[in-house]
């Protein structure tokens, strides 16, 4: 989502094609996700969870709008807009270009959403770039601006990921900047420190605060589900569905840091003790145990594959 904000003050610095900006009737795009976020962190302020006024919530938005200040400023300085005029092209060239709009329109949006949750369990299943989205699981107060607590270098893979998506499918940019400000107030909706009336209901087909809030789950069992940003659906059809409230939210040993130490965190031995590693990998194993149905005589294979994945993970295993 970072990078559709980015576009909005990158305008007068890159040249960009208009119609790249051409915007809805009144607000338009960058400013309905401006408005969102304001009115998400006054509902915040009166209606959280959690209080936002306790220290430890103070930082998290200090930490996290300072984040997203430092990726405006290193996304302009290196002018990855640009890729997505490159990306424009392309357009009418790939697997959607035969479908009028607004179908290609409602085709590109369903098929974003999807490729977005394909790529978020790509960033939970390597480990090196689980080494970049753990910064955004680092959050130990999660909130709407954790949507902005995001390494860089994620921004800029994520951003390579939506201009693939603009090859393959043939859509132009204007359709996948309108399907990133849906997915973008998603993003920041089910963030937000807050309980939505109705939300068993509504996380029949969206992802909602308390699905959401698991995958900040401390414990990578729960952490490794829930994966979808705008439709809880794929995570439904595709088994990575959890329901419950988490203990804590974070990371394990990983306090709240400064913002020099946000954008250095990387898997490291320090951060770990024997007991957590312990956890960890205890963890990993039952994780694997769930998904071949806790079927016995696979219990060394369980520990030793967990033990390697997680060592590898923290950076103590090449």
């Amino acid at each position: 989502m970072f990078d559709g904000i980015a576009l909005f003050f990158l305008q007068a610095a890159v040249p960009l094609p208009p119609e790249l900006f051409q915007l809805p009737e009144g607000i338009g795009r960058v400013g309905l996700i401006l408005v969102g976020m304001a009115a998400l962190l006054a509902l915040e302020t009166g209606f959280g969870r959690q209080s936002n006024r306790t220290p430890l919530a103070r930082k998290s938005y200090r930490l996290n709008f300072g984040t997203l200040l430092v990726n405006d400023a290193l996304f302009s300085l290196l002018s990855l807009s640009s890729l997505w005029v490159w990306a424009n092209s392309f357009s009418q060239r790939g697997l959607l270009d035969r479908i009028a709009h607004p179908w290609q329109d409602l085709a590109a949006f369903i098929l974003l959403d999807l490729t977005l949750y394909f790529w978020h369990r790509a960033c939970h299943a390597f480990p090196w770039l689980w080494c970049l989205h753990q910064v955004h699981h680092s959050d130990p107060f999660v909130n709407v601006s954790t949507a902005f607590r995001l390494h860089f270098c994620e921004v800029l893979l994520t951003t390579l990921v939506k201009a693939g998506f603009i090859l393959v499918t043939g859509v132009d940019v204007g359709s996948v900047l309108l399907a990133e400000t849906a997915i973008a107030l998603a993003v920041m909706l089910h963030h937000a420190n807050l309980r939505l009336p109705g939300e068993r209901w509504l996380a029949t087909l969206f992802t909602t605060p308390s699905l959401h809030r698991l995958h900040h789950s401390v414990h990578r069992s729960e952490h490794d589900r829930n994966f979808g940003l705008l439709f809880s659906l794929w995570d439904r059809l595709l088994g990575t569905l959890t329901e419950g409230e988490p203990a804590r939210v974070g990371l394990r040993g990983v306090p709240p840091q400064t913002l020099l130490e946000l954008f250095r965190l990387g898997p490291s031995a320090s951060t770990f003790d024997a007991e957590q590693l312990g956890q960890m990998i205890a963890e990993a194993a039952y994780y694997r145990a769930e998904k071949r149905g806790f079927v016995p005589g696979f219990e060394l294979e369980d520990w030793l594959a967990a033990e390697r994945e997680i060592l590898a993970r923290v950076g103590l295993l090449s």
